[in-house]
């Protein structure tokens, strides 16, 4: 009975090609993605190796070999290299502007709701979190983060596909006790701190 109300994570992730890699149902580009981005890891944040000049040298090898590829293909009449059209559609364009707009006016309510409306019970949540990713950011330079941010979408989703129930059970005591305890911090101290109302503003 529980099983029927299992929440489907690949189509949670999109249910294409990226889900696939994250779910690890296509092993070999889950497995080039961690590879690679372990690789890069390793060789930016253990060897010393600079992103820039590393982004440098990978163009000009590619450009290097396409550029005599093309001259061999022309004078042994052989096929030109495979290169692809290099074109951003349309609708691709539209579907991430439509996607980032979503997310920009998220985060203009939320700033609305804390500059104008004085929601100081937002304003403590955004606080907070920003200030657990600057404590977290203050172990990790960026790099690591992301490859931080990569181990954890290999594993987290596979993980919470697998034990769906039990992780379910135990966030739903988390989030029990983490509201009882915010009821009693907004009851015992934030409705007590006075706020200036909207409706003073206006008549001032």
């Amino acid at each position: 009975m529980r099983e029927s109300h299992r929440l489907s994570v690949h189509l949670a992730l999109g249910g294409g090609a990226v889900a696939d890699i994250l779910l690890w149902k296509n092993w070999f580009g889950s497995a080039a993605l961690l590879i690679g981005s372990t690789a890069l890891w390793f060789l930016f944040e253990r060897a010393g190796y600079n992103l820039l000049s590393f982004i440098s040298n990978v163009l000009f090898l590619l450009v290097v070999i396409l550029f005599f590829w093309a001259k061999s293909a022309l004078l042994l009449n052989r096929p030109l290299p495979p290169v692809p059209n290099l074109d951003i559609s349309e609708e691709s364009v539209v579907k991430a502007s439509d996607e980032m707009r979503v997310w920009v006016n998220r985060a203009l309510s939320i700033a609305h709701d804390i500059a104008i409306g004085g929601n100081l019970g937002l304003f403590i949540q955004v606080f907070l979190v920003l200030w657990v990713i600057s404590y977290i950011g203050s172990f990790f330079n960026f790099l690591t983060l992301v490859y931080i941010g990569v181990l954890l979408s290999l594993s987290v989703p596979v993980l919470y596909d697998k034990y769906q129930m039990q992780i379910d059970e135990k966030l739903i005591i988390a989030h029990k006790i983490i509201q009882t305890q915010y009821q009693k911090i907004d009851e015992q101290i934030l409705r007590k701190i006075p706020l200036p109302s909207n409706n003073v503003k206006k008549t001032q």
